[in-house]
């Protein structure tokens, strides 16, 4: 009898959980995509910066939206700073809207010294290149951090929205 209750406690905790994880994850990559993708190609239309290299860091880095501090933050690109949240307690910047993180990625790009240069020698079609300088810049302290948002790029096809469009 008592092996019995273990198993049912144990299927209903691993029920609980398995309900929990499900709730927890608002995006799958093809959503995240789908709901930014304009900004990005839009932001690419202002700046330069790649539409693809600026998705990519943002699924790489905020799990596809699912991150906390892009569910309590905004912040899509792990960018540290300070914030107001009363949910959560992080060192990375808050911001209003998803967007408003889009924006401070691209100026951070355009900001730094490091990067700088990107805008001159880079057209927004050469994605690689864009992510190799944005990696050289010290963006993430992860040797493999290049090789994973250039997969990302390619496993999903988002060089194609580096495709110039009449969009606003």
């Amino acid at each position: 009898m008592l092996k019995h209750c273990r198993k049912i406690f144990v299927v209903c905790i691993l029920t609980t959980l398995t309900s929990l994880g499900a709730f927890a994850q608002d995006y799958t990559t093809k959503t995240y995509i789908a709901k930014h993708s304009s900004a990005a190609q839009k932001l690419m239309r202002e700046t330069g910066v790649p539409a693809s290299v600026i998705l990519a860091v943002a699924i790489h880095e905020s799990a596809y939206g699912n991150s906390r501090i892009a569910r309590y933050l905004n912040n899509h690109f792990g960018i540290k700073g300070k914030n107001s949240s009363k949910k959560i307690r992080s060192a990375y910047k808050g911001y209003e809207s998803p967007m408003d993180s889009y924006r401070d990625f691209v100026g951070l790009l355009q900001r730094r010294k490091a990067t700088q240069p990107l805008f001159e020698k880079h057209d927004s079609k050469d994605y690689q290149s864009w992510v190799k300088g944005i990696a050289r810049s010290g963006y993430s302290e992860t040797s493999d951090w290049s090789r994973k948002v250039i997969s990302t790029i390619d496993r999903y096809d988002l060089e194609k929205y580096d495709e110039k469009t009449n969009l606003n």
